[in-house]
C-alpha cells in the first residue's frame, strides 16, 4: 500500500492518498503492456504506401543487348528490379495495420500501466485541477510547482475540461486525457503521469471484482 501525497495547485501537500498496485490490477503483467502497446502503434499507421512493379514504370520492354557474343551478363528489359528506375520485385501496396485485442484486456492493460506508474514513483496526484479560463501560464505555473516542468507529462482529469485542455494543449511535451480516454500507450509514453483525485477516484472505480480480474490476467497468460 502506498500513500501518495497530494499537492495542491502551488505544489504544498494538502493530503495523502492511500493506493495500493492490487487496487488497480492483480500484478504487472509486462508481456500483455507489451502487446497492449504494439497493438496501439500498429493502429496509428496510414498503410497508404504504394512503390510500382516493373510492369508499371515507364520504358520499353524490349531486350536491351542480345543474350549472347557482347561479354556481358544477359540481361532483360530496363524495366527490371536490378537497374536504376525499374521496378520493384515485391511492390508495395496499401494496407491496413490495425488489429485489435480483446477489451477486457486492453483495459487491463491501462490499469496495469497506471499501476507501473505508481510502481516506479512515476505518479503525482493533484487535489484539483480547474481553470475558470484557458490560462497556459496557469498550467506553466502548476507544472513548475509540482517539478514537472521540462518532463513529458500526461495530464488526466476525471472528464473532458475544455479549459484544462486549452491551457495544457500547446505546452511542450505535456499531453491531456480524461480518465475514460486513456490506454497503455498514452500512459506508459510519457515519462511522468500528474492526475486529480477525482480521476483516480474514478479510474479505481472501474476496476472489476478482483477474482475476475485475476481470471482474466490469467487468461493472458495462457
Amino acid at each position: 500500500m502506498a500513500s501518495l501525497p497530494v499537492y495542491d495547485r502551488t505544489g504544498k501537500e494538502v493530503g495523502r492518498y492511500d493506493l495500493a498496485i492490487t487496487d488497480l490490477a492483480p500484478k504487472i503483467n509486462k508481456q500483455l503492456l507489451h502487446d497492449a502497446v504494439v497493438m496501439y502503434q500498429a493502429n496509428l499507421r496510414q498503410g497508404t504506401f504504394r512503390t510500382k512493379t516493373r510492369s508499371e514504370v515507364a520504358g520499353t520492354t524490349k531486350k536491351m543487348y542480345r543474350q549472347k557474343g557482347t561479354g556481358n551478363a544477359r540481361a532483360g528489359s530496363r524495366r527490371t528490379n536490378i537497374r536504376v528506375g525499374g521496378g520493384h520485385g515485391f511492390a508495395k501496396r496499401p494496407r491496413d495495420f490495425s488489429y485489435r485485442l480483446p477489451r477486457k484486456a486492453l483495459q487491463l492493460a491501462t490499469r496495469m500501466a497506471v499501476a507501473a506508474k505508481l510502481e516506479n514513483e512515476q505518479l503525482v496526484v493533484i487535489d484539483d485541477l480547474a481553470f475558470s479560463s484557458p490560462k497556459t501560464r496557469d498550467m506553466v505555473a502548476i507544472l513548475k510547482a509540482l517539478n514537472l516542468d521540462g518532463q513529458s507529462t500526461l495530464v488526466t482529469t476525471n472528464g473532458h475540461d475544455t479549459n484544462v485542455y486549452k491551457s495544457a494543449r500547446n505546452i511542450e511535451r505535456v499531453t491531456i486525457s480524461p480518465v475514460d480516454q486513456l490506454n497503455a500507450l498514452a500512459i506508459l509514453k510519457p515519462r511522468r503521469m500528474l492526475v486529480t483525485k477525482a480521476a483516480l477516484d474514478a479510474l479505481k472505480s472501474r476496476v472489476p471484482a478482483k477474482r475476475a480480474d485475476a481470471e482474466q490476467a490469467e487468461q493472458v497468460e495462457a
